[in-house]
């Protein structure tokens, strides 16, 4: 099990620093797609370059224009890089054939996927599968208080990852879904200490029994 720390919402110095600072507590770094946007590929070089021994995960949410998108995130340094599950299957396919050539990993983000699309899906083995609570559905679900990834259902035989609020609130929720990749974003970079934010949540998925994750 993997704890993938995500990068978003600030400047490439800011993501170095708060890195640096969770370092030893992380094990995956995630170049956000907010700070691919605003600052490009470059983003995603200016990470590696200061984290060489970590994996760098590019989430790109690619969904179309796939071999482009694959060689800009694996020159630049990326192991992983992320595409939509709802974009073609064609798209999906030029993504995973790409990284197979270069000895890297696609993620298959499951955002807004219905239960047909996740089968067809299924079949690409090599692929890591990520079940997703969007930004703006987080935002709405906190609102009304109902936040919670119970409506959730692990899919059998992959490798999972699962992102979006999670905390130290909501590590329990995430259980049942024995993830192989915990995506942590702002209860880390927000944290008013992320030392002890990355640290405190590293004991939990331990304590919980994640690290055990069946694939």
């Amino acid at each position: 099990m993997y704890i993938q720390l995500a990068l978003d919402r600030m400047d490439i110095n800011q993501a170095i620093q708060i890195t640096q600072q969770v370092e030893e507590y992380i094990d995956w770094i995630e170049v956000g797609t907010s700070l691919i946007k605003e600052f490009g590929i470059k983003s995603i070089e200016a990470i590696k370059r200061a984290f060489p021994g970590k994996m760098i995960v590019a989430d790109t949410k690619t969904m179309d224009n796939a071999v482009y998108e694959c060689n800009l995130c694996f020159e630049a340094g990326a192991g992983v890089m992320t595409v939509m599950g709802v974009a073609p299957l064609m798209t999906v396919e030029a993504c995973l054939k790409e990284a197979s050539i270069r000895g890297k990993k696609v993620m298959i983000d499951l955002l807004n996927t219905n239960e047909s699309v996740r089968q067809q899906l299924l079949q690409y083995k090599e692929a890591i599968f990520c079940i997703h609570v969007s930004k703006d559905e987080q935002e709405f679900a906190q609102q009304h208080k109902n936040f919670n990834f119970a409506h959730f259902h692990r899919p059998t035989g992959c490798n999972l990852a699962v992102a979006g609020g999670i905390s130290a609130a909501t590590m329990k929720q995430i259980q049942p879904l024995h993830p192989s990749i915990v995506i942590i974003g702002s209860a880390i970079t927000r944290a008013e200490h992320p030392e002890r934010a990355a640290r405190e949540l590293r004991q939990l998925v331990r304590n919980r029994g994640i690290d055990d994750a069946s694939n």
